[in-house]
């Protein structure tokens, strides 16, 4: 069974710039996804999907390829991701030949482990109905209980009314939040379909120390935070 990783970095972040190559622990960003991907038995191989020829590079430089370089109107800031995981596809399916499973390793989420990764292609392989597996963490908040949105009127509720009184949120319904950890899915579905939530989508489950999604300057500043504990906590500081 053929299983290529993608990951998809684009050069023009507006929240940090230059994310996905800024350093963290020593190596540029997208290096962790990368790594963590390599060492994956069951993945063929490793290929970023980017516009930018300095990614590219810091790519090339820590094992991944960079076959390609991601068209323009696939990189701006209003593309959708769906696109660019489609032309990546198309480009392997072209040059290489057609592979099983794709998975996307999200360069923002460093902290990911081979572990998940092999969870997510695993989960897939053993659901033949599955079209897609993502990764979520328990949520912080819940839309039965303390999560709300605002009426017309400028009056808050809560995003879901739940059917009886809910006092405790330990009795709201289990709720989950998406992290960008891994995507594993089937070529054909993202193919066809324009989104992930038109599939039949299974689920993995990862704790929160590794559900780190880099978005902001303060996301990576407490990335920088855990980096170091980790470090010290292994002697390697």
């Amino acid at each position: 069974m053929r299983t290529i990783a993608f990951i998809f970095a684009r050069g023009g972040s507006k929240g940090v710039p230059g994310k996905n190559i800024k350093m963290l622990d020593g190596k540029p960003l997208i290096a962790h996804s990368i790594a963590v991907a390599r060492s994956c038995a069951s993945i063929e191989t490793v290929i970023v999907s980017t516009d930018d020829a300095a990614i590219a590079a810091a790519a090339r430089e820590h094992g991944a390829e960079v076959p390609f370089i991601r068209p323009a109107e696939l990189a701006a800031d209003s593309s959708p991701e769906w696109l660019a995981w489609r032309h990546a596809i198309e480009w392997v399916q072209k040059e290489r030949g057609a592979f099983d499973l794709f998975v996307s390793l999200p360069p923002t989420s460093p902290f990911r482990n081979r572990q998940d990764v092999e969870s997510c292609i695993q989960t897939l392989v053993e659901d033949p109905a599955a079209d897609i597996v993502i990764t979520v963490k328990n949520a912080d908040r819940s839309p039965y209980f303390n999560m709300v949105a605002l009426d017309p009127e400028g009056y808050a509720g809560l995003v879901i009314k739940p059917t009886a009184s809910i006092t405790r949120r330990q009795d709201a319904p289990v709720v989950y939040d998406i992290t960008t950890v891994a995507y594993a899915a089937k070529p054909s579905f993202i193919l066809k379909a324009n989104g992930i939530f038109e599939g039949r989508i299974k689920t993995v489950k990862v704790p929160p120390e590794r559900a780190l999604d880099i978005d902001t300057p303060y996301d990576f500043m407490l990335a920088e935070a855990i980096a170091g504990i980790r470090a010290s906590q292994t002697g390697n500081a």
